[in-house]
């Protein structure tokens, strides 16, 4: 499905955002609300002795992300624009932070997190937007330099590599993974030569192959992933009881709340493994919804994307792209984990997992995607006030044929 599959109506265009967009991004919040609430009452239960813990957070993550995407919408596109080195800075800062002992919060073997009382915010999630905004910036300033020489090309990945280099001593191999291809993409998008891209891919593969390689945790999360069953009560059961879940629900699903593979048998269930849940409960036509709403936002953001590049927005084309890119990326990056085609990730489910930082940089992605198709709606609308719609001009000619 390309971005010319949805097309904007002459009733959307009068309105002054993405219908398309904002339902898609309300159904996949409310969704996921659900299916947190639903996945993680008992383990709740378990840990806290409060069924709705999990559930609640989950409520104020969701209105934490609202009003931080509403302050995030306000604020002009220009300005993120020249805000993007200095986000950039300011993500570095904070990986590098992470990394003091005493500062940086470890959970399961990783440390990503700085605790801010009301929740554990994951730095990574940040660099994923901040380096966004930062290479949009860079293709609009850098543009000619980076389609026409190699150096061009190689001073971001430079800095991708620094940011690389400090998630994977958290580690966080998933959100490197993630933060890469992104960029990447957005190079490819902006036109720089195939070779050169053909080549870096080809670099950034083999390193990402040898760090798997080399690492005796990552080794055995591929091994597991090729032939799960071969360990299913050990390195294997997170997996097999994802694809035990999802073979429950079959078509119509076993009916929302009766799954039993969050019963304390699926690990992860209401954050990583949110998808296998929603699969075992939904079912077949429930999951297919699902992707759906991913699909339909990934195509608004490129439709928007597409809009800014034709009125010479590169800056805002950019951007879009690299949002667009980034969600529908980890939504099928974290749907193949559930799925068992690819190797486990530790990446939540954008819009939907319970997480406070996910939640809300999520929320912001998308206030960025809308302020980004405000402004092109916006301008549209200013100059057809000033040369008047069609239906008017046509009234005009018609009053001076008939005079």
């Amino acid at each position: 499905m390309s971005a010319a599959t949805i097309k904007s109506s002459p009733a959307m265009d009068k309105l002054m955002y993405d219908p398309l967009l904002v339902g898609a991004v309300a159904v996949l919040l409310a969704l996921g609300f659900v299916m947190v609430a639903s996945s993680s009452l008992h383990i709740a239960a378990e840990n806290y002795g409060q069924p709705w813990f999990y559930t609640i957070r989950q409520v104020i993550f969701i209105g934490m992300g609202l009003v931080t995407g509403l302050i995030a919408f306000k604020i002009p596109i220009s300005v993120w624009q020249r805000l993007g080195p200095w986000l950039l800075l300011a993500g570095l800062a904070l990986l590098l932070l992470i990394l003091i002992p005493g500062i940086g919060r470890t959970v399961n073997g990783a440390t990503r997190w700085i605790n801010l009382g009301v929740f554990n915010m994951q730095v990574s999630e940040l660099m994923k937007l901040f380096v966004i905004i930062y290479m949009a910036g860079y293709l609009v300033r850098r543009g000619d330099e980076v389609r026409t020489s190699f150096s061009g090309f190689l001073k971001p990945m430079a800095m991708l590599s620094l940011v690389a280099v400090l998630l994977l001593l958290e580690p966080d191999f998933g959100s490197t993974v993630v933060i890469f291809s992104t960029a990447l993409a957005m190079m490819f998008i902006a036109g720089v030569r195939l070779w050169q891209f053909a080549l870096l891919v080809a670099l950034v593969a083999a390193a990402m192959a040898v760090l798997a390689i080399t690492s005796p945790y990552r080794m055995e999360r591929l091994t597991t992933f090729l032939n799960p069953w071969a360990d299913p009560f050990d390195s294997g059961f997170q997996l097999t009881q994802a694809l035990i879940a999802i073979g429950r629900g079959e078509i119509w699903g076993v009916g929302l709340g009766s799954g039993v593979q969050k019963l304390f048998y699926l690990p992860e269930a209401h954050t990583d493994f949110l998808f296998a849940v929603t699969a075992e409960e939904l079912g077949l036509i429930g999951s297919f919804l699902l992707i759906a709403l991913f699909v339909v936002l990934v195509v608004r953001a490129f439709a928007i994307a597409r809009q800014a590049e034709q009125k010479g927005q590169q800056f805002a084309a950019y951007m879009a792209y690299g949002l667009g890119l980034w969600i529908g990326m980890q939504a099928f990056i974290n749907i193949g984990v559930n799925m068992g085609v690819l190797p486990t990730k530790g990446l939540t489910l954008p819009l939907m997992s319970y997480g406070g930082s996910s939640i809300v940089v999520c929320c912001v992605a998308v206030a960025l995607l809308l302020r980004v198709d405000f402004e092109q709606r916006r301008s549209s609308v200013q100059a057809e006030r000033r040369i008047g719609s069609p239906d008017i001009r046509r009234r005009k000619r018609e009053r001076r044929v008939a005079a």
